[in-house]
């Protein structure tokens, strides 16, 4: 193996770690040499495929020289090992060194997932040749690699943002139907949290979960549209007010639609289908049982014990364990009594938890 004249390798290329397999000393001892006098200063040998796996996971190289006859595993078993355990970002070029001039082998090597194939004895300047390349691939590999998960990170960070965004809007907009519901605007937020707990309760996943929680809020959406004289109304109201009171689902509705958000979407599902009951008495639309979205039937139970503990200016405000004997009598007509008996187990886990912080 002669040694022309070659530009030498910049300092970085130079401390790329290299790993050399052959079962034969003396190959291993040339192939050294030429690289030390190449300018390369960070190479390991061994005489075995075994060892060389072993290697991988210590030494780390940058590129592989393989011999393919070797005793106990040859280096078609050791491509195979390779390829098996290889993630897909990685970049381990293999560049096979072999005596045997077969083009069976070539093809054989090549398919294991061989970066190039060269025959012994082999040339000096086209060894270093196919080398450099490799190590400048490699380089541009993990060059694009870092760009890609930097990018990757930005792409987050402004998901993130508009997510954060998006549930501001959508938390902005619940409020300000609820303030004119209920001063404190806390309904709308208990109405979430409650639903996403049926929601888990009932198995949900937990995107799902989080969906629901956001876009239950925005379930009475609808009253932005109703006149004070009968939203604050302290009596019973008349055939005809509550007819307009009938309206705000729809009204809702109309607000969301053609909205291309997924949450909006489920705001708008929740918004017009709440008010439906499981025997199918409800409104707007008079769906029974599982026609009505499992959104709207966990919301309708959410928003119905929120109002009933909280109380409005049309009832006074009930216990909690007069709320619950009352929609445990409603399940089956009014509520799904699946969601109902989800709101119990809720309802028994935040005690359970309280007692224990307490």
């Amino acid at each position: 193996m002669n040694h022309p004249e070659m530009a030498r390798p910049g300092e970085a290329m130079a401390r790329c770690p290299l790993l050399l397999i052959d079962d034969n000393v003396d190959n291993l001892k040339l192939l050294e040499r030429m690289l030390e006098w190449a300018g390369y200063a960070n190479t390991r040998s061994c005489t075995s495929a075994r060892e060389g796996l072993e290697l991988l996971d210590t030494f780390h190289p940058d590129l592989i020289i393989l011999d393919l006859m070797m005793p106990v595993m040859d280096g078609y078993a050791f491509l195979e090992k390779v390829r098996e355990h290889a993630c897909e970002e990685s970049f381990l070029p293999i560049l096979v060194f072999t005596a045997d001039l077969t083009p069976e082998a070539r093809t054989r090597a090549l398919e294991l997932g061989a970066a190039d194939f060269l025959t012994k004895p082999g040339d000096a300047l086209e060894i270093q040749l196919r080398i450099r390349n490799f190590l400048r691939m490699g380089r541009m590999h993990s060059e694009l690699r870092d760009q890609n998960r930097q990018l990757e990170v930005k792409v987050k960070q402004r998901t993130e943002h508009l997510e954060i965004a998006r549930r501001e809007a959508v938390e902005t907009l619940a409020n300000t139907c609820e303030y004119r519901d209920d001063d404190s605007g806390a309904h709308a937020r208990r109405v979430g949290d409650l639903s996403a707990g049926i929601a888990a309760e009932l198995g949900l996943e937990p995107d799902a979960v989080e969906a629901i929680r956001l876009a239950a809020p925005l379930h009475d959406l609808g009253k932005i549209a109703l006149p004070d004289s009968i939203l604050f109304k302290p009596g019973k109201l008349t055939d005809e007010e509550y007819a307009v009171v009938k309206r705000h689902p729809g009204v809702g509705a109309a607000l969301l639609r053609g909205k291309t958000s997924p949450l909006l979407q489920l705001a708008r599902e929740i918004s017009l289908y709440h008010h439906e009951r499981w025997d199918g008495t409800g409104y707007d639309e008079g769906l029974a049982g599982e026609q009505i979205p499992r959104s709207a039937r966990i919301v309708a139970v959410a928003d119905a014990f929120d109002v009933m503990t909280h109380g409005r200016p049309y009832r006074k405000a009930q216990s909690r364990q007069d709320v619950l004997n009352e929609m445990d009598a409603l399940a089956g007509t009014q509520f799904e009594p699946a969601a109902v008996a989800a709101l119990h187990a809720y309802l028994d886990a935040l005690e359970r938890a309280e007692r224990i912080a307490a």
